[in-house]
């Protein structure tokens, strides 16, 4: 699930059914909006003291590894009022946290860069924790009383995350795109043995967001609560440009490479397979004659960065395996691994390695 308009999350599970009945009915009893009137639901969304930097100003203070806890109660509202507004059935509540999992959490912290955490230092409000919340991972921003988009917020659900370990995660994740057919698979690597837990799988995610909440407030892609239409100039933001165009009569994005990548507009995660298994091998084939490290990336300018961002960081500065192997017939056909040390993205990384000093 996502904020509307917003980056592409790593969703799990997620529930598309359009609230009706009873939810419907609540909603119109506890909020001045009836079902589905999202324009309604943004206006309360953007009054809402989450949404304001003021009420992350004590988490904020805090060491990174501080910020880390169950959702406070005006988070949970937000979330609330974010499924209604989206349709989403579910209603979030704040997770009871064992131990063990905070152990985990702060653990994933823990491991990445010094310099990750330094630069979302001032930029990122927490890591929050829900059950329900249809999906797995939310990234929202935070605006100052200007209005302007100071940084993000970061928001996992505790009880889906309990089922993965890293590897079984990634590979679930990565055979979303595609139809299943027997003889077929596609296997992802993320971690090492020694390391394929639940902190591994929770260290990656966090990751991604990170990489929308580090988007916030700089000139990497257009804001995602923007339509494309009304996009500044792609020339403003450097890493953009180097991909994505914008097709203002449209309303879209597109890819400079969509001309050969021909079946990018059919990528899609989590929301139902587009694509084939047989796709598999020519969807990877395309996708290394693009500047794009991972498949992901390919749905979105805001999920391009965010990807960039977390296999970048995830392979080159923390040292660990990213590995997609796709098999027929029991033989494999194709590996892919990301470009961090190839020609196509070294524009890509000189950005990520400026904004990372």
């Amino acid at each position: 699930m996502m904020p509307t308009p917003a980056p592409g999350l790593f969703a799990l599970g997620l529930a598309l059914a359009l609230a009706t009945g009873g939810m419907g009915a609540q909603a119109s009893s506890a909020l001045p909006c009836q079902a589905g009137d999202k324009a309604c639901f943004a206006k309360i969304l953007g009054s809402l003291p989450a949404r304001r930097a003021a009420f992350w100003k004590d988490s904020l203070a805090r060491p990174v590894a501080g910020r880390v806890g169950p959702a406070p109660p005006g988070l949970v509202e937000y979330l609330r009022i974010d499924n209604l507004a989206n349709g989403y059935p579910e209603t979030p509540r704040a997770s009871r946290l064992s131990g063990d999992f905070i152990a985990d959490v702060r653990g994933a912290i823990a491991d990445m860069p010094a310099a990750v955490r330094r630069v979302l230092g001032g930029t990122f409000a927490g890591l929050w924790f829900v059950d329900d919340l249809g999906g797995t991972g939310y990234t929202d921003m935070f605006v100052d009383g200007e209005g302007r988009p100071v940084g993000g917020f970061v928001v996992l659900d505790a009880k889906v995350l309990g089922r993965f370990t890293a590897n079984r995660w990634a590979t679930w994740k990565e055979n979303t795109p595609f139809k299943p057919l027997a003889g077929w698979s596609l296997e992802a690597r993320i971690e090492d043995a020694p390391r394929d837990d639940r902190r591994g799988a929770i260290g990656y995610i966090l990751l991604h967001e990170l990489g929308h909440v580090l988007s916030i407030n700089r000139d990497i892609h257009p804001r995602w609560d923007v339509a494309p239409k009304e996009a500044p100039e792609p020339a403003r933001f450097p890493f953009f440009d180097l991909t994505w165009t914008i097709d203002r009569k449209g309303d879209r994005y597109a890819s400079r490479f969509d001309g050969a990548f021909t079946m990018r507009p059919s990528v899609v995660y989590y929301l139902g397979a587009k694509l084939d298994a047989t796709d598999m091998a020519p969807a990877y084939a395309a996708l290394a004659a693009t500047n794009f490290p991972t498949l992901y990336a390919a749905t979105s300018p805001g999920d391009d960065f965010a990807e960039s961002f977390a296999s970048y960081v995830h392979t080159v500065l923390m040292k660990r395996p990213w590995e997609i192997a796709i098999r027929h017939g029991g033989k494999t056909v194709m590996t892919y691994r990301t470009c961090w040390e190839e020609a196509r993205c070294a524009a890509k990384r000189r950005i990520l390695e400026e904004l990372l000093r």
